[in-house]
């Protein structure tokens, strides 16, 4: 029995809420527009993201589990702060959070370097991004956090990118969207 690919979904959630958040870091949008993020990072980064994950168990995709569960439980973590606990919380604090979460991010970085070179891409602009965010908020400056969020809309772009051409690649049962597929390995 062939199962579904659930990278498609899995990546849908995290492109479209990571572009809505990068949206506000880059400068285009104030706070004002936070609650639909928030909407979107409990609903589709965050659940629709895990279950995802959670898909990726069947098909023996240890990459695609932890990726997918640990960046929508970063979805729901970051919902969840903003939304109730985020008073009184340190300045600086948050950028430590997110540092943290670029350094797992340099380890997927490494893990996605025997995958597609597009998913190679996602990740090294997910560990640029999250960089740039945390010293915005380590170091109070403003202009990474806008650099963040440009980083952040091409993370989200190449995400989309590569969830729109599993499934039409898939669909049509031959590349139409070229994701830097590694070739197999050839015996010697």
């Amino acid at each position: 029995m062939k199962l579904a690919n659930p990278a498609p979904l899995g990546l849908t959630g995290f492109g479209l809420t990571t572009w809505l958040l990068s949206l506000v870091n880059a400068g285009y949008y104030d706070g004002a527009s936070v609650p639909m993020v928030l909407a979107s990072a409990f609903a589709f980064g965050g659940t629709a993201q895990f279950f995802a994950g959670l898909a990726e168990l069947p098909r023996g995709n240890t990459f695609g589990f932890v990726a997918f569960c640990a960046y929508g439980a970063f979805w729901w973590s970051f919902a969840l702060f903003v939304e109730f606990f985020k008073a009184g919380v340190p300045a600086g604090f948050v950028g430590w959070w997110l540092a943290l979460w670029g350094v797992f991010s340099v380890f997927m970085l490494f893990g996605s370097f025997a995958l597609n070179r597009t998913l190679q891409l996602i990740f090294l602009a997910l560990v640029i991004t999250f960089f740039l965010l945390a010293g915005a908020d380590l170091f109070a400056l403003p202009n990474l956090k806008m650099a963040g969020g440009y980083f952040g809309l091409l993370t989200a772009a190449l995400a989309l990118y590569l969830a729109g051409a599993e499934v039409i690649n898939e669909t049509h049962g031959y590349t139409v969207l070229p994701i830097g597929a590694r070739p197999a390995p050839t015996a010697h």
